[in-house]
């Protein structure tokens, strides 16, 4: 059965899915890891360690101090070599410790199954995980599960679309773990009192469904919907339409419907957890491009440099262009291969530059093909002139804020206009003159 719902918006760009049946391999470990103290959405964490010390695998090296963060865990053993303030794509630097492995991988003797007999301790053995979520937007996970005063969670999604082009990562979960998946989705409906749960994913992933529908035939509870292939359809509102026809109000979260969303991935990776008490420090990475020499899916230390990655997977076969964290509709691109692999990295791709090429910038033609296609029936176009001219005013009256920047006004503009950009920017003007005037909500 496909889902209720479908919202006629939204772009067929190619699957690009070549690596949906590589295996995951355990990448070797790199000559020094980076671990950066913010890796969520979130403050960041403050730093426990100093140049000199000698570090254990899943040892805390950043603790969380504000509610909305999430604890940093070393992924090997070694020795702190520095503390650094690493520059992100965003410009921003973050506070980072770089560590040399002594490939001894010594496990913190700290590391102990967490209690978790009640709801307190659930979300309390969530948040010492580290978990945040996996599918790329990186929000710390115990923030997510603990509904607020005056709310309660109805249902659990569990997001599998993997809708991005490339990105086979979640697949790869399905069909090498399916079993951890439904455990821990069990977990979240046992010790939160949910009463459902629904797995959405996609009609191009019926091997996954037939994993996963054979594993909750006991369970009433939890049922798996597939959902017509198109981009954005594992964004968190569409998401939640598609399969319920619920709509999220405008600036508002799933809770306000009554939902908690997380991603097969981060479900399953909280059952390991609950069993092991080993925190969050690897994880799969995809690694595709039409210059990657073998691509693959890659189970890979946290902290590691991306280049180290890419040599893994064979290194590559042209000069790249371009070097994406994430999709390339969501993706940001990096600036050096030096980056760190972090928590909310589910992808890494490289292009040469004709691949890279969106043509030249031209003049918008008026043909309202962004307007057809955004899933939050914004007007991209009017967006990026108001943007442009940062009239402030203008960006409210047309709903900006409620861009969820997947990228569909761009891939469909025949100007080739930077919309995408043009949306990120007109969100930054609304918060800046949010954060000036107090005026904007």
């Amino acid at each position: 059965m496909h889902g209720k719902k479908w919202v006629n918006k939204g772009v067929h760009p190619s699957h690009h899915k070549g690596t949906h049946d590589c295996m995951s391999q355990k990448i070797t470990l790199p000559d020094r890891i980076l671990m950066p103290m913010q890796q969520h959405i979130g403050a960041p964490c403050r730093l426990l360690v100093a140049r000199g010390d000698r570090v254990k695998v899943g040892q805390l090296l950043g603790k969380a101090e504000k509610y909305v963060s999430a604890h940093v865990h070393s992924s090997v053993s070694g020795t702190v070599s520095g503390i650094t303030a690493l520059m992100f794509p965003a410009g921003n630097r973050v506070e980072t410790v770089e560590i040399i492995p002594d490939g001894l991988q010594e496990m913190w003797e700290g590391i102990s199954r967490p209690k978790h007999s009640t709801p307190e301790e659930f979300l309390q053995a969530v948040a010492d995980s580290g978990l945040v979520g996996l599918g790329g937007a990186g929000f710390p996970a115990h923030v997510k599960l603990k509904a607020p005063p005056g709310k309660k969670t109805e249902l659990l999604v569990v997001n599998s679309a993997e809708c991005e082009p490339y990105i086979t990562s979640d697949y790869r979960e399905c069909m090498e773990n399916a079993e951890g998946i439904i455990d821990g989705i069990q977990q979240i409906l046992d010790h939160l009192s949910i009463p459902q749960a629904i797995i959405g994913i996609e009609d191009n992933k019926p091997e996954a469904v037939h994993k996963l529908r054979k594993l909750i035939q006991k369970d009433p509870r939890i049922t798996v919907q597939i959902l017509k292939t198109r981009y954005p359809q594992g964004a968190e509102k569409m998401l939640i339409y598609s399969l319920t026809g619920r709509k999220v109000p405008a600036g508002g979260l799933p809770l306000d419907v009554g939902i908690v969303v997380m991603n097969v991935n981060s479900v399953s990776f909280l059952s390991s957890y609950l069993s092991t008490g080993i925190p969050l420090i690897t994880r799969r990475v995809t690694v595709d491009g039409n210059i990657v020499a073998r691509p693959g899916n890659a189970v890979v230390p946290l902290g590691t440099p991306v280049g180290r990655v890419f040599e893994f997977c064979g290194g590559f076969t042209r000069e790249p262009a371009k070097i994406i964290m994430g999709g390339p509709m969501m993706g940001t691109a990096l600036y050096s291969l030096d980056m760190p692999v972090m928590k909310y990295t589910n992808a890494l791709l490289a292009f040469d530059a004709k691949a890279a090429d969106r043509g030249k910038e031209t003049s918008c033609i008026r043909c309202g093909r962004c307007v057809e296609v955004c899933p939050m029936d914004l007007i991209p176009a009017a967006i990026n002139q108001a943007a442009l001219r940062e009239d402030v005013d203008q960006l409210l009256r047309l709903g900006s804020i409620n861009c969820i920047e997947c990228g569909c006004c761009s891939y469909i503009c025949p100007a080739a206009r930077n919309l995408a950009h043009s949306m990120r920017l007109a969100k930054w003007q609304l918060k800046k003159a949010s954060a000036k005037e107090g005026s904007v909500q």
